[in-house]
């Protein structure tokens, strides 16, 4: 399916990356085991599944302004989580309903196809506050049986469509099969400003009725973005990356937060959330997503956070963002764990001493207090009940994140080139962060722990164009 301004759309995209590509492939600072635009601007995950034998992984991608524009479905496939193929975007801002931007959303894989869910962005000119008015938040579904094109799209619901004590601003459709039937939520603004999850359901994939709401007895920020609802080992969560939600000492550090709620009882009918859990307490990490692998639960983050008060130097190479690592889902009581997929183990090159190090993957067993000094430019310290990471150098205006921990005992800290994820206890907690320490500096300082230290090796990432 394509009409006329795809094919320009197309043709531009590809001529950008081509002549652009170079630039950004240059840079010190380019990651080796994260995925990243290859130029331009990266932000949600986005479809993220497993169909056959391929991993997808669809994203945000902004290939003409590094530091956002207009966005289309980027496009990487795996059938590891090692070897990607970069294929050409999936969609394409070329309807109606979705001019100004195809924004988040979600895959349903069924019978080898991929069910595409997301919402269209229209932006209309005038004198709007873009909140009450002036907006159009459209449902959309795109279909593929090949997973590389898409051969439909149509409009399934607008604004209009949606309860009418909402704001504009109703977006990121998760959908998932169940019980014969088909579930979708989606992330909203009221107009008392409180943000909540509209659950919808569905006979056929196209005719959706709204059948509840779920949101906390109390405002809990003002817009629940990128929802996802799934159950692990028998307990339901809610996952969704709330804004507006004020700092409370070490929590909610950033500008926005994300997390989930247990849930007990029925999404669809009388239900309970219990306390709100942040999924992560460093500079870098929002939106994620997860799907089902099996009997898998694997979570993907984008590393990067909206509106942030800092920045990131690749813009100057044409290119900003990344995604993290992909990582499993564990249940342990109300509470999830968040470690790294196996498969990222693979990776792992010579063991090399600490002062050697640069891009690597270290395991530490802790003493009750200790510090890491990274590259010159990172610090992670601990004590008992807390881990502060502090950018001392390169953080871009990055200062200082923490994590409260009863007592940390273990650490296992990825380090690519400007990006660390410390996982705290087996993923009791996790920070992500991008960092820019002086190009090709290395050398970990460690004090009050044992560690094991491997050299990582890269992502295998080849392009390819017109696969099908």
């Amino acid at each position: 399916m394509s009409n006329a301004l795809q094919r320009d759309l197309v043709r531009l995209v590809r001529r950008i990356e081509r002549e652009d590509g170079p630039r950004a492939a240059a840079d010190p600072f380019r990651q080796r085991f994260h995925l990243m635009p290859p130029v331009g601007w990266m932000n949600d995950p986005n479809g993220l599944c497993r169909c056959g034998e391929w991993y997808h992984v669809f994203y945000q991608y902004g290939p003409f302004d590094p530091t956002g524009g207009v966005k289309l479905w980027g496009h990487y496939r795996s059938r590891d989580l090692l070897h990607w193929e970069q294929l050409p975007p999936m969609m394409y801002p070329d309807q109606p309903w979705d001019i100004h931007g195809v924004y988040s959303g979600s895959a349903l894989v069924e019978d080898g196809t991929l069910y595409l869910y997301y919402t269209g962005n229209v932006k209309f000119s005038g004198d709007y506050d873009y909140i009450t008015a002036g907006r159009g938040h459209n449902t959309a579904l795109a279909v593929s049986r090949d997973g590389v094109t898409v051969e439909s799209n149509e409009l399934l619901m607008e604004n209009r469509d949606y309860p009418s004590d909402l704001t504009c601003h109703v977006r990121d459709p998760k959908v998932w099969a169940q019980d014969g039937k088909y579930y979708m939520v989606l992330g909203a603004r009221t107009k008392e400003d409180r943000g909540e999850l509209l659950v919808y359901e569905s006979a056929d994939k196209r005719n959706w009725q709204h059948i509840n709401t779920l949101t906390t007895p109390e405002p809990f920020g003002y817009m629940w973005e990128c929802p996802d609802l799934f159950c692990l080992d028998g307990q339901w969560f809610l996952q969704c990356s709330p804004q507006g939600v004020k700092q409370q000492g070490n929590h909610f550090q950033n500008v926005y937060t994300c997390g989930y709620f247990p849930l007990c009882g029925d999404f669809r009918g009388e239900y309970t959330l219990g306390e709100f859990q942040e999924l992560d307490c460093g500079f870098d990490f929002y939106a994620p997503q997860t799907f089902a692998d099996g009997q898998r639960r694997v979570l993907i983050g984008w590393m990067g956070m909206p509106d942030a008060p800092y920045t990131n130097p690749t813009v100057e190479q044409g290119w900003q963002h990344c995604l993290t690592v992909p990582c499993l889902l564990r249940r342990d009581g109300e509470r999830l764990l968040r470690t790294p997929v196996p498969e990222i183990d693979a990776l792992r090159g010579k063991h090399v001493a600490p002062e050697d190090a640069s891009v690597f993957d270290m395991e530490c067993r802790t003493q009750k207090q200790g510090r890491l000094v990274i590259r010159g430019s990172a610090v992670i310290e601990w004590k008992e009940g807390l881990l502060r990471l502090t950018i001392d150098g390169g953080g871009a205006g990055r200062t200082v994140r923490c994590a409260e921990v009863p007592t940390v005992q273990m650490l296992r800290v990825l380090a690519d080139a400007s990006s660390l994820e410390v996982f705290i206890n087996d993923g009791e907690q996790v920070l992500s962060t991008r960092y820019y320490p002086a190009p090709y500096t290395h050398g970990v300082t460690v004090f009050g722990a044992e560690t094991q230290i491997w050299e990582m090796g890269s992502l295998q990432i080849t392009e390819q164009q017109d696969v099908k």
